[in-house]
Order: C-alpha cells, then structure tokens, then sequence
C-alpha cells in the first residue's frame, strides 16, 4: 500500500504543476494579449491621421433634389445619391424599433461595442451555415459608414471600436439611431429610409407599418441579394428573421408576427409613376438652382414645385412624336425610298459612285445606298453607296422607324434604294465586307411649349423626339427662322401705328428692294388687291414686304423685343418674312402677349423652392389691348379661312400663325386660346430642307390640333374678351370701305377697329363702278428696277 501511495502522490504532483503552469501560461498570454491590445489601441487611438466623429455632430448629407409637377408629382430628381433627410420623430416608431432589432438588439444599452453580440453572431452564423447576423453594432455600422475606409484589417477594426466608444460619448442613441437611418443603403440606389419608403411602398417613412417596417430593417445586411424586386424568397426570409427578433424581444406580439409572416410581401411596383416624364426640366430647374444658390443643387435636398402639368406634358409629347412620324412615312423613312428593277441596279450605282465624296461619306450628310445584303441573323444590312459599303443596324432608330419591330427581311429586300448617314459613335459592322457603320435617316425633330398667357407659367415643353436628360432642349435651345409666323409682330407694329387697318387694300403684286425680288408661296401667283386681313390669312409675301417698308424693319423689331423675342433681329426688309432667329419657347412667350392683351413678362417654370413661393416678374404693357384684340381677330381668320383651318376641328376660338422658312427648313404653328397658347416647330438639326411641300400647316399643325385635344378637354369653351377702344364696322369686303346700305349680304362683313381708325367713305353701289378696275394700294410699285427671284419663301 505504501509503495501504492508513494506511486500515486508523485503523478498528482506531476498534474497539478502541469495545470498550474497551463493557467500561469495563459494568464500571462493574456495579459500579454491585453497589453498588446491596449497598446494598439493606445498607439492607433494617438493616430493624427485617426478621423475625428465631431463632423457627425453637424450632419449634412448628400440629399436629391425632387423636382414636382404643379399637382406635387415627382417628375425628375437631381442627385449623387438618393436621399431625404428626415429626423426620428418622422419615422415610424416600429420602423427604429425593427433596425434595432435587426442588425443589434443591444443598442440601448451598451457603449458603443457588444462583445456578447459579437459572440452570438458568430454562434449564430456557425449554426446556421450563413452570415445571418452581423458582429458589428449600429454605433459601429455609423463609424464605417460615415469615417472610415472600407479595407479590412486589424487596425481599422481597432479604430472602428475606438472611435465607436467616442460617438457613443459625443452623441446621444437617438442621434445614432438617427444617421444611421438616414446614411444606410436599401439597394436599388436608395439611401436613408426615406426614399427606401417611397421606393418600396409609395408612402413616406412615418407612414410604415410593422411588415413593411420589417422587409426594409432587414434590407442594409445585403441590399441587393435581398431585394424584393429581385430575389423575392430571401426578402421574405429576411423579413420573418426580423418580425421573430421583434417578438422575442417583446416588441411584438407573436400571434401578430405570424400574421404578418404568413402574408405575401406588397411591394409597389412603380412607386413613381410621373418620375422621368419631363427630362426637359431638369436642366431649366438647375439652372436656375445654380443661380440661386450656386453649385452643388444635386445634393442639397432642395424640393422644386414646378409649373408642369403631367397630362399635358405626356399628351405634348405623344402629339409631337407621333406627328413626326407621319412626316417619317410621308418621306420614306421607315422603309425604302425606292425598289430597283434588277437591271436598273448597275446604272444607279454608277450614279452613286460620281456622288460619293472621295475617301467615302462624310459625317452629317446624307446618302442614297443599294441594298446588298439583308440578314436577320445580324440584324443588319450591308449597303452600297457607289463603290463604298457599309453595315446598317436595324436596332438604330428603335421604335420611330420600326413600331411593329419587323426583321430586316420584312421591311428591306435586296436592290431597294435608302437613304442613310454615317454613324461614327455606334459599334463597329457586323457584316463583313462594310467599310463603317451607317444609320438609316432618321426624320425632322421638333418641339412644343404651352403654357398660360396670363401668368407665363408652363405648362408642357417637349425639346425633341425621344428626349433624354441633358439633351439638346430645342424647345429652348434651337435657333430657326420662324417664317411667316413673324408676321403677326409686323401687322401689329403697322395696326398699332394706325398706318393700317384690318381692313386696309394692299396690292399684291411684285415688287423689288434693293435687287431682291420676293415672292408668293404659289410661284407666279399674285391676287392684286387684298384686305390686309385676307393677306395674313393667307400669308401673302408681298403685302407683308410692303407692310414692312411702310413701319420699317427697326420698329417691328422692336416691338418683337418687347413682346418677348429675345434674340438679336437684322433690321432688314426680310425680316416681314422671317428671317431672324427665335427659340420655339421665345415665340411662343411672345404670341401669349397677343393672348393677354398686350402685357408681357417672362416664361415661369417654377412655383415655389422648398416651400417658399417665387415671386412674380412685374408684367410690362408693351402693346395696346386694343391692338392685341384686332390682332387676335386677324389671325382667327388664320384657322377660321387661311392656312390653318384643319385647328378648326377644335371647335373653340383659336388665333394663330402657320410659318414656314426659306427653303423649307423650318415649320410652325403658334396658336392660341384665351387660356393657352402652344407653339410647335418641326425641322432637321442639320438645316435640311424638310421636303416638298412640308410647310407649317402640314407639318406642325397637326401636332398642336393634337396636343391642344387633350389640352382643352373637359374645359368651357371660352370667348376672346373685346377690350374698350375697339369698334365694330360693317364693311364691303371688296373694297374695306363702310358697306352701302343696299349691298346684299353676301358682300359685307363685320370688321374690328381700333377706335377712331374705321373707315368713313362709303363703298359704291353695286353697278356704280367696276370693282376689277378699283384698286387702293398704299404702296406704288417700282418698276424701274427688276432682278433675277430670291429663293421662293413659303407664306405659311
């Protein structure tokens, strides 16, 4: 026995020094550890280049500005990141409560760092297989997010736990809770909870309710694997892991968690209908953004109340884009311009060849090409254009020239005849054998503008066909002559002056000045005289030349200025045709002062920022009433008789102007109601001729009849008010004189006057003079000078 025990005591004593060692060993490794850890913490906490928390005591983050309709629609946001601000008493308390919960159900308690979170994470994530719950608290999530690098390493976690405990110190739990509700990512480019509300559920973040609540708590862990829109099973998932996190913390019932767990998610689809639909604003509302408060208006969460009205806007473009494309069809853009017999193939080829520019085609010309090949595998064909090949994909043009997205082989065939560009910026030929890539023509652009005489504000600005942001805004942007819709500013200089009257004998006949001979739109044709009104009516050249030398260049210009023309205007006898430059929005600014008889201020895009209303430009009286009512009279004879008439399937009162330019670049129509006034220009940006007979009845008339349809509609039809100062006269009509007592009635008309200007000679009798040989011209025709015709410019 006592062998036995001496045996025994010596192997005890062996085990004993041994765990006393192990113990020694590991407390001193420890408090190795810990000093280690100290240090680090002493050495990355001493760090100059440690970011300091005091900046998140000022928080301002990067917000979008929204940009609304006039009925508080979002149409457009200005932004580097989606974001609103909003404070936590604006978010719905279970909506704090959730992300709590979530992503670190100690938060109201610890310090800043939860080493027991840290633990159940990581047993969690173990048992489960997958990263369910993150180690880091919100204080920390708030540490990364807003002043620390993203790089992973041992340093930067240490100064994450540092600078943790020092927010924790510097900001109240609130506060966190706070920035971290606010900065957060929810995918799908939204940041802060504000926008993920609007984004997901259409509704703002105080409005949530504990399922939505729970599906958007769960987002931050990893925004685009559980996305809704995206991976529906996860986001569901992820939203029963939260609603079971509330229960167990008992801040929800468990019976009502599992109600919410057994609905499906209803997530709206498009939470922002009227986003995007107005592309043209964006840049008219930074501009003036910038000049109210300089840079950065992309990121300072400003809210912009505009003018727009969203209907009006959709209804614009749809007119304008499908009127252009009726245009597309008359020209043969859609499909070939012409099918060549085979034997005809080879003499067009050789004409093609003499055409070409040496070297192949050049950047912004036009060509005629033979098709060669048609493939439906490539979505392409290959073209001749004389000697030279080149490779037209099908995709280009999209639906303007293929609505019903036929394939090659059912819109082209082999020998057709097209016309096409050069593309320089679009992918290099598929088809083998093609020198580049070429385009089929595309058709004229075009804008529209409406708004309302009375205020100026806009309605609707459309600056193109398929218009994108921060493009070209021809709407504001594009300088063109006008045409004969200049005209109205001349007749009205000449009415305004009481060197004319409505009723006024003007001889059409030619005329030259200064070795330029203008003509009639119908070459040749000349009517002898004619009532002033009639002349507008019909866009007679001559009479508006000989209206011109009677006020001069310089008054109508400047009686252009004043009404809103904004462009500098030569002073020159052509003017009376239309050959300054205007902007589609300038002239229809101008033709409101027509409509608002006679009073002028400028275009007004926006109603209020952020809450504050704008203030009124003062409105200028630059033209009589009485004047603007004689002069809306006349141009009712625009749509009522003369080139218009097709805007009188409207049924309401409407004054206008058809213009059309020299050469055919430029087509026009402005016209008005009482209530709105809409401007429509349609012409190529190269200054290509818009093709025969493309004038401004035909062109752009069509597309105001549409979009003034939707416009009027369900609107009281409304009477031009006559001003005082305006006395009607019944007057023969062949002669502008007052009618006979017993003219029949056939021959006389009711005319407008400005007081004091109606004819005081009675018209003869019928039998008493011949009225082909009566002639009262104001103006004696020069015929001692002739030269050779200018270009014919189009009256309409």
């Amino acid at each position: 026995m006592a062998l036995k025990k001496s045996a025994t005591k010596p192997r005890r004593s062996v085990v004993w020094r041994l765990v006393k060692w192990t113990v020694l060993l590991g407390l001193a490794v420890g408090a190795l550890g810990a000093a280690s850890v100290a240090t680090m913490f002493w050495v990355y906490g001493g760090d100059p280049d440690l970011p300091r928390i005091t900046a998140l005591k000022d928080y301002q983050p990067k917000q979008t500005t929204r940009i609304l309709s006039a009925d508080g629609k979002l149409v457009a946001e200005l932004y580097e990141e989606r974001r609103t601000y909003v404070p936590l008493d604006k978010i719905a308390p279970i909506m704090a409560q959730a992300a709590i919960d979530a992503e670190d159900a100690g938060f109201r308690s610890h310090s800043g760092i939860s080493l027991w979170g840290m633990a159940r994470a990581a047993w969690v994530n173990l048992r489960s297989g997958r990263a369910r719950q993150g180690a880091s608290t919100i204080t920390q999530q708030v540490v990364k997010t807003f002043v620390l690098s993203p790089e992973k390493t041992l340093k930067r976690k240490l100064q994450e736990i540092l600078l943790a405990r020092r927010l924790e110190q510097a900001l109240t739990k609130d506060e966190i809770l706070t920035l971290y509700l606010n900065q957060i990512y929810f995918g799908h480019g939204r940041y802060g909870i504000e926008e993920a509300a609007k984004f997901f559920f259409a509704k703002s973040a105080a409005e949530l309710d504990t399922g939505e609540a729970a599906l958007l708590a769960g987002l931050p862990q990893s925004p685009e694997r559980l996305s809704p829109f995206k991976h529906p099973e996860a986001a569901k998932a992820r939203q029963i892991y939260v609603l079971e996190q509330l229960a167990q913390n008992g801040h929800l019932d468990p019976k009502e968690a599992q109600r919410i767990a057994d609905e499906p998610i209803r997530i709206v689809r498009n939470s922002e209908p009227s986003l995007d639909v107005a592309p043209e604003w964006v840049e008219i509302v930074k501009k003036i953004l910038e000049e109210r408060f300089g840079k950065g208006v992309a990121t300072a969460g400003h809210v912009v109340e505009t003018t727009l009205d969203v209907g009006l806007q959709q209804a614009a473009r749809a007119a304008l884009e499908a009127g252009l494309r009726v245009v597309d069809e008359r020209h043969g853009y859609r499909g070939p311009v012409a099918r060549l017999d085979a034997g005809k193939v080879a003499a067009k080829l050789k004409a093609l060849t003499k055409a070409l520019p040496d070297g192949g085609p050049r950047a912004g010309d036009s060509y005629d090409a033979v098709v060669v090949e048609v493939s439906d595998a490539k979505n392409e064909l290959l073209v001749d254009l004389g000697g030279w090949k080149g490779a037209v994909p099908m995709e280009v043009g999209g639906d303007r020239l293929n609505p019903q997205k036929k394939k090659p082989s059912e819109r082209f065939a082999k020998n057709d005849l097209l016309r096409v560009r050069l593309a320089p910026d679009l992918p290099p030929p598929r088809t083998e054998g093609a020198n580049a890539t070429l385009t089929l023509d595309l058709g004229p652009q075009g804008a529209v503008v409406v708004l309302d005489p009375t205020t100026r504000e806009v309605r609707a600005m459309v600056g193109g066909y398929d218009f994108q942001t921060a493009g070209f805004n021809r709407a504001t942007r594009a300088k063109r002559q006008p045409g004969s819709a200049f005209k109205p500013f001349v007749f009205a200089a000449a009415i305004d002056g009481a060197q004319l009257t409505a009723a006024s004998i003007i001889n059409d006949a030619p005329e030259v000045y200064d070795l330029w001979k203008p003509k009639n739109y119908e070459a040749g044709t000349f009517r002898g005289p004619v009532r002033l009104r009639d002349a507008l009516a019909h866009s007679i050249n001559t009479v508006a030349i000989r209206v011109m030398h009677e006020v001069t260049p310089a008054r109508a210009a400047q009686l252009a200025h004043a009404m809103g023309i904004e462009e500098e205007l030569p002073e020159e006898m052509s003017l009376a045709l239309g050959s300054g430059v205007v902007t589609p929005l300038q002239m229809t600014n101008a033709y409101a002062t027509f409509a608002a008889g006679g009073k002028t201020r400028p275009p007004v895009f926006i109603r209020a920022i952020d809450g504050v209303p704008e203030k009124p430009a003062p409105e200028a009286q630059v033209l009589r009433p009485e004047v603007a009512y004689v002069m809306t009279s006349m141009m009712q004879s625009v749509v009522q008789e003369g080139t218009a008439t097709a805007a009188k399937k409207l049924k309401r009162e409407i004054a206008g102007k058809t213009g059309t330019s020299n050469s055919g670049r430029d087509a026009w129509f402005v016209g008005y109601t009482p209530d709105l006034v809409c401007g429509v220009w349609v012409g190529y940006d190269d200054m290509r001729a818009l093709g025969k007979k493309e004038t401004g009845g035909k062109a752009a008339l069509p597309i105001f009849v549409d979009a003034m349809r939707t416009a009027l509609k369900g609107q009281p039809a409304r009477s031009f008010a006559q001003p005082p100062g305006v006395v009607v006269a019944r007057i023969d009509r062949r002669t502008g004189l007052l009618a006979a007592p017993d003219e029949p009635e056939s021959d006389v008309i009711s005319e407008v006057f400005l007081d004091g200007t109606a004819p005081t000679e009675t018209a003869p009798s019928a039998g008493e003079v011949d009225p082909s040989t009566f002639v009262l011209d104001q103006f004696e025709s020069d015929d001692e000078e002739r030269a050779s015709d200018a270009p014919a410019d189009a009256p309409n």
